[in-house]
């Protein structure tokens, strides 16, 4: 194998050393599948991104994303932060829009150069697919070892899914936020015969008065515990917010904490909108890049 050039950067981050940690391979078109997951496996980020095509196809970026147990075909921060890869080392000029070929299919990213400092990445993900099945408060509290009581029962506990599903638990405080802890045999007990494997839980209070909610998820059957910033969850999130009214409105524009249980504070930008309730909510997630470190692989 030749030597292969990565960059290491945090997606939505403030600052460097906050965020979430992402891994990019851009040179990675010779690699196998197999390599690939070894190499994920080696850096042991929640995610690990390969850019397979370094020229455009159908006008996008070939890219496949490795969680250190698996292949996943979409997900938030490695989608921004290969976009931002994308458009500094392999366009390498000036670009307002960076497409990526992902396995859920094509997503833009829009990159807002306006500010003075590093810019905002946003990505329009895919239209919300809601589960019909509400799970029960008795069975997810459980799960995260909280009691009912501390479950928001005015909103459902629903899967929901922008190209990655996740179970969206609605809590009461940012205490009962604090204190989930998931249980192992609980938790693999309700993923074991349905299609969202992951956990979101927010909540209304937060750590900083300009935020409005606190986010955690768990996420370990992909080799993933707990992540300090999830673009895809965080996107679930958004096209829940408004399919249930939670700030009674059709439209939001959210700025959400997650990762503070953790030791890596990050913060996400949600916008979401459905004009009519016939039409899809259109849900757009962003934040910013900042690079760290880069190197070759040997």
């Amino acid at each position: 194998m030749e030597s292969l050039k990565y960059y290491i950067v945090d997606v939505f981050a403030e600052a460097k050393y906050t965020g979430n940690q992402l891994a990019v391979f851009t040179n990675a078109g010779a690699l196998t599948t197999s390599q690939m997951q070894a190499i994920a496996r080696e850096i042991n980020y929640s995610e690990t991104t390969f850019i397979v095509s370094e020229q455009a196809v159908s006008g996008g970026y070939d890219v496949k994303i490795f969680t250190p147990a698996q292949e996943i075909p979409f997900a938030g921060h490695p989608t921004l932060g290969t976009a931002y890869i994308l458009q500094r080392e392999v366009i390498k000029q000036s670009a307002q829009r960076v497409i990526l070929n992902l396995q859920v299919g094509q997503i833009p990213v829009n990159i807002d150069s306006s500010g003075a400092n590093e810019p905002y990445l946003w990505m329009q993900q895919k239209a919300p697919d809601f589960s019909k099945e509400i799970f029960s408060t008795e069975i997810i509290a459980e799960v995260l070892g909280i009691e009912i009581s501390e479950i928001d029962t005015k909103y459902p506990v629903q899967a929901v899914s922008t190209g990655l599903p996740f179970i969206i638990v609605p809590l009461k405080n940012l205490a009962s936020l604090k204190r989930a802890k998931v249980n192992q045999d609980k938790y693999y007990n309700l993923i074991q015969y349905i299609e969202a494997k992951s956990i979101l839980i927010f909540c209304p209070e937060t750590y900083y008065p300009e935020n409005h909610l606190n986010v955690r998820v768990f996420c370990d059957f992909l080799g993933v515990p707990e992540d300090p910033a999830t673009g895809s969850a965080n996107g679930c999130l958004a096209g829940y917010l408004v399919e249930h009214s939670y700030f009674g409105k059709n439209e939001i524009d959210t700025r959400v904490e997650q990762g503070y249980e953790i030791n890596r504070p990050s913060l996400i930008l949600l916008k979401a909108h459905q004009k009519y309730k016939s039409e899809p909510i259109e849900v757009h997630v962003g934040g910013k890049v900042i690079m760290v470190a880069q190197g070759e692989f040997v």
